[in-house]
This record gives structure tokens, C-alpha cells and sequence, in this order.
């Protein structure tokens, strides 16, 4: 039945058959992740340190909520090594990539490994977050909100500090697309 008939019924009280709502159901996760699947997503990799080592994650969940305050969201599986120390942190940096840091986006993606075993790659800030000193831009931010989601959490968090580099000004993009990784550059623009 269509929303519009649905509108109808109730405007005049006929309400009828009306299916019971389930909390859950709907797609299966093999369908809701192929319908996610030709939809790109920029990347980013997410660190933090609750006082028991340096965690970090690739993700592609996070966006921009806010200019005023400044805020951005992003989601956590609870399936991730990373999870516990992230959903106890009080702060995470947030690393948004570009093509050329690839390499950073795959560490933090590999599971089973020590993703800061090469300390010459990452560094802590004044604040004692762990970060990468190479990618182009990366936000501090404070964790403000978390929201349990199904077998996820969205963490909200308020940015403090941010660093965009110089060099990072004309890059490339880093987007991952159906299930592979791709530039984004200015010769994908479309007139």
C-alpha cells in the first residue's frame, strides 16, 4: 500500500487492515549493503587512545553535521577491534585522506595486526591523541553524544582543532566505491 493511500485512509477513518509495525526487519544485510554499494563515500581514519594504547579505524561514515557549532558524526561497528577504546575515549582525531595516503586507509582498515607498530608513521599531538602527521587535514574533536544503532554506534563529536596542509590543497581525493578504492580528481569533474 502507498504512503498517499495510506494518508487517505486515515483522513477519512477508514482505517481497514493496517499492517503492525516491526521495530525491526526490512532489507536483508546482504541487500542493504549492495543498494550502499555503488554509492562512494570519502575516507577517513579515526584514532584514539582511552589511556590503554593508540586505536584507529578506517571508516567511511563521517560527515559534517554542523559549521555553528562545529560537529561531525561518524559510525562505529561493534564488531570493531577499535570500538571499546573509541566509545571510552573523551576525544578522537578524525583524518580525512586523500588518494595519496591510501597506505593509511589500509593499515587502519586490516584487522588482526598493530596498526602503530611503525612508530615513524604516526606521531601524538601536544594533547596526547595519537594521529598521522601525513594526511592533508585532520579535525580534534571532543565526543559529545553516542547513540547506540543496531550493531553500530554514531558518535558525535564537536571539533576543536583542525590541521589542512598545504600540500593537501590540490590532492586527489581517496573514495571508496563498490568494494574498491578509487581517485577522485579534477578529471572526474562533469561539466
Amino acid at each position: 500500500m502507498s504512503t498517499h493511500n495510506n494518508a487517505r485512509r486515515i483522513e477519512t477513518g477508514d482505517l481497514g487492515e493496517m499492517p503492525t509495525p516491526q521495530p525491526f526487519g526490512g532489507l536483508s544485510p546482504e541487500d542493504f549493503k549492495l543498494a550502499f554499494r555503488n554509492h562512494p563515500a570519502g575516507v577517513a581514519v579515526i584514532t584514539a587512545d582511552a589511556g590503554d594504547g593508540p586505536v584507529g579505524l578506517t571508516a567511511t561514515s563521517v560527515f559534517s553535521v554542523s559549521a555553528e557549532p562545529p560537529l561531525l558524526v561518524f559510525s562505529l561497528s561493534d564488531q570493531s577491534s577499535s570500538a571499546p577504546t573509541i566509545g571510552r575515549a573523551d576525544t578522537v582525531v578524525v583524518h580525512l585522506l586523500g588518494a595519496d595516503q591510501l597506505s593509511i586507509a589500509q593499515l587502519c582498515a586490516t584487522s588482526g595486526i598493530d596498526r602503530f607498530a611503525d612508530t615513524e608513521i604516526w606521531d601524538r599531538l601536544a594533547s596526547g591523541e595519537p594521529y598521522f602527521p601525513s594526511a592533508h587535514a585532520w579535525i580534534r574533536g571532543r565526543v559529545i553524544n553516542q547513540m547506540a544503532a543496531g550493531s553500530s554506534t554514531v558518535i558525535a563529536v564537536h571539533a576543536l582543532e583542525s590541521h589542512v596542509s598545504n600540500d593537501g590543497a590540490g590532492s586527489d581525493a581517496l573514495v571508496y566505491h563498490n568494494r574498491t578504492w578509487h581517485q577522485l580528481s579534477e578529471s572526474s569533474a562533469i561539466a
